[in-house]
C-alpha cells in the first residue's frame, strides 16, 4: 500500500514526515493501530521534500500541520523547508510536537522555526518531570520534561504562537497542576479530549 504523506481532516492538512518518536506515550493513539480515521501513517520510508510536495493538493486549508505517527523534529530540516514554500504560497503554518526538538538535534531549533512556522503546539501531558516520565517514557530520561518547558518557552520569547496541551485522560488534578505551570512559565494551556476512535485496525 502507497505511504501516507499528507492527509487532510478537519479542514486542515496534516504532513506525515517520520514515524520516529522520542517518546512512549501510554495513550498515543498510534499504539496498536495501523491507521488514523482512515489513513494509514505507518511509513515505509520518510519521504523527500519533493515527494511531499507532490502529495499536496493545492486548495484551502486552515492550516498545514506537521503531525503524524512521528516527531516532525526529527526531520526538522525537511519540515523548514516544506513549511517556508507553502507559507510562500500563503498558507498558515502549525508544529505539534514533543518539544523534545532541541535535544534530538543537539541545538535550539526553535530559531529555525521563526517566521516558517506560524503556531506551535506542544504536547506537555504531566504536571511535572516524574509523570511525565511514568506517562510519556522519553527516551531522554529525565531531562525530557525541564526541556520541553524550555522549548516552549523558547518559542514565546522569539514571538511564535506557541500552546501547551494536555489529554483530558490523565484526570482532573493532574490537568489543574498542568494549567499552574502553564501559568508560571507564560504558555497558555489547551486540554484536549482523549481520542478515542483511529479507526482501530
Amino acid at each position: 500500500m502507497k505511504d501516507t504523506y499528507v492527509y487532510e481532516l478537519d479542514g486542515n492538512l496534516y504532513v506525515n514526515l517520520t514515524n520516529r518518536c522520542s517518546n512512549d506515550c501510554k495513550f498515543c493513539v498510534r499504539n496498536g493501530k495501523e491507521s488514523y480515521y482512515g489513513h494509514k501513517l505507518w511509513l515505509s520510508a520518510e519521504p523527500t521534500v519533493e515527494q511531499v510536495l507532490k502529495s499536496i493538493k493545492h486548495k484551502e486549508y486552515n492550516e498545514v500541520v506537521f503531525c503524524g505517527f512521528g516527531e516532525p523534529t526529527f526531520r526538522v530540516k525537511e519540515m523548514v523547508e516544506i513549511a517556508r514554500i507553502l507559507k510562500e504560497k500563503g498558507y498558515k503554518t502549525r508544529l505539534n510536537t514533543n518539544g523534545h526538538g532541541n535535544l534530538i538535534n543537539g541545538e535550539d531549533i526553535t530559531v529555525r522555526l521563526q517566521g516558517v512556522i506560524d503556531r506551535v503546539n506542544v504536547s506537555l501531558n504531566a504536571p511535572d518531570e516524574n509523570e511525565y516520565f511514568d506517562v510519556c517514557r522519553p527516551v531522554f530520561g529525565e531531562n525530557a520534561f525541564s526541556a520541553l518547558i524550555d522549548f516552549a518557552v523558547k518559542c514565546k520569547n522569539l514571538g511564535i504562537d506557541v500552546n501547551f496541551s494536555v489529554v483530558d485522560c490523565i484526570g482532573e488534578k493532574k490537568v489543574a497542576k498542568c494549567k499552574r505551570l502553564a501559568k508560571e512559565v507564560g504558555v497558555p494551556l489547551r486540554v484536549r479530549k482523549m481520542i478515542e476512535d483511529s479507526d482501530a485496525t
